[in-house]
């Protein structure tokens, strides 16, 4: 079984042109909040059934927008994966990985967006087992039939009977059209300056079919640009995106991520500047890289903690240097936010055409329900797939701007079934396992593992931990050198 060659986000297509696509890589799939979630589906088999293979015309429709696969993408594909997952119909708590995933570096990274959507099913699953009347709440309407065959089968999952549910697409579709029509309205110029906004919600859906209908939505109100190539592909707009956390972590260095890029591809690229430290190293290593090449036309991409101050400080080190970046806004970005970075483009001078805006939750899943407060979004779970080793080097997200820090390595989660210490051990592929705990990928039949955790308390094992303050402390010396 596969899915589309498309079925993932433009830049996972321009970081293996400018990584390693068969490197041998490790990714965790964890939530960061949201409570106890019980796990609704065999993660093994359903990673495996996000397998990527070309249909006809996909290659071609990735060359014509400047994204080229060639042996070394292919042979990732097929290359062997290795799931370490808690088991269906266990518990898993925040922070602890639910899937390690290792294999080539391009078929790994690929599986994100669609893996990310499986908060969905968690979501349903643990409602239906918590609360069956919120759930029948929270599910009366949905966006899609691919959104109600999910609600049935995770209802399944958990032996619950499902609730009544409405399909209306119109009615979700109504609200995305609301939203990206006010995004558009937002910006300084006449309101038909859509071109500067692009749409990046594909892992906040449920399902492709949902996403789809949103960006119909976004394409009815001017917006022309998603990261979804699929998407693109089936409604005639434009795929974009240049550079994630994983490209910038596995070169263990801002300026090396980005020279690679800059040197391995063509076309224009968005340095992304938060993945360590934004202002310390981020920032300096992207206006190094733009003073050698202002012609350019290189960007620079905002991402997490205070954007504003760093916008405002970006801009002045921009005059200092004499260099113009072209501006992008990502992370949680709404029509007022757009709204608010207008008027900081015009209080400091950028021109319209360097400063664009990438929406993703806000539009697609933040408009799942007509009581956005019952919408199970990715952001009551903080669903996240981050890269731990690349290579034989562990690496991890320090992101000092808004204290996000991932976890290096190889992890595998311990759960306490006898005596004292906390619930959940975030550990080390290899670590011996402490007493009164098993590890929750090779305990499939553990009675502990099926019963809803009362206590959401999870540590690092003190190998996880010496880990991640080396791998730390090797990230600080390097942006200390650079502040020097």
């Amino acid at each position: 079984m596969s899915v589309s060659l498309l079925a993932t986000d433009g830049y996972k297509f321009s970081m293996a042109q400018a990584g390693w696509p068969l490197r041998k890589e490790t990714f965790y799939f964890s939530f960061r909040r949201g409570g106890p979630q019980v796990v609704p589906i065999d993660l093994a088999a359903f990673v495996e059934s996000l397998r990527p293979s070309a249909k006809g015309g996909e290659r071609e429709f990735l060359a014509s927008h400047e994204y080229t696969i060639g042996d070394a993408f292919d042979a990732a594909s097929k290359g062997a994966l290795v799931v370490r997952a808690a088991p269906k119909g266990s518990w898993v708590l925040p922070r602890e990985p639910i899937a390690t995933i290792t294999g080539p570096s391009a078929l790994v990274s690929f599986l994100e967006p669609l893996l990310l959507q499986a908060h969905y099913r968690f979501q349903i699953a643990t409602l239906a087992l918590r609360d069956p009347d919120a759930l029948a709440r929270a599910v009366s309407t949905v966006t899609c039939e691919a959104q109600r065959a999910i609600v049935r089968e995770s209802c399944d999952a958990v032996s619950v009977a499902c609730p009544a549910m409405r399909v209306d697409e119109e009615g979700y579709a109504a609200r995305v059209r609301e939203r990206a029509n006010a995004i558009v309205r937002a910006l300084r110029e006449d309101g038909r300056d859509a071109a500067r906004i692009f749409e990046v919600g594909l892992r906040a859906a449920s399902s492709m079919e949902q996403h789809l209908i949103a960006l119909g939505a976004c394409k009815e109100a001017g917006i022309t640009r998603t990261s979804n190539v699929f998407g693109a592909r089936a409604l005639g707009v434009i795929p974009v995106g240049t550079m994630g956390h994983e490209h910038v972590q596995r070169f263990f260095s801002d300026e090396a991520a980005y020279r690679a890029m800059k040197e391995r591809r063509p076309q224009r690229s968005s340095f992304l500047l938060d993945t360590f430290d934004t202002l310390k190293s981020g920032l300096p290593a992207a206006f190094e890289i733009m003073r050698e090449d202002p012609a350019a036309r290189d960007s620079i991409r905002y991402d997490s903690g205070d954007k504003e101050a760093q916008y405002l400080i970006a801009c002045e080190r921009a005059r200092e240097l004499g260099v113009r970046p072209v501006h992008v806004i990502e992370d949680g970005i709404g029509a007022e936010d757009v709204a608010r970075f207008e008027a900081l483009r015009e209080k400091t001078g950028v021109r319209p055409d360097e400063q664009f805006y990438g929406s993703g939750g806000w539009l697609v899943s933040q408009t799942e329900s007509p009581d956005p407060k019952r919408a199970l979004t990715r952001d009551k779970v903080a669903a996240v797939f981050k890269l731990s080793r690349s290579g034989k080097r562990d690496v991890m997200k320090l992101s000092n701007d808004a204290g996000k820090i991932s976890v290096p390595g190889v992890p595998v989660a311990w759960r306490r079934v006898s005596g004292d210490g906390p619930t959940g051990i975030v550990a080390q592929e290899g670590e011996r396992v402490r007493g009164g705990y098993v590890r929750v990928d090779e305990a499939r039949d553990h009675q502990a593992l099926r019963a809803m955790p009362r206590d959401e308390r999870v540590e690092l094992s003190d190998e996880t931990r010496a880990l991640a303050e080396r791998v730390k402390g090797e990230i600080e010396s390097q942006i200390e050198r650079r502040s020097s």
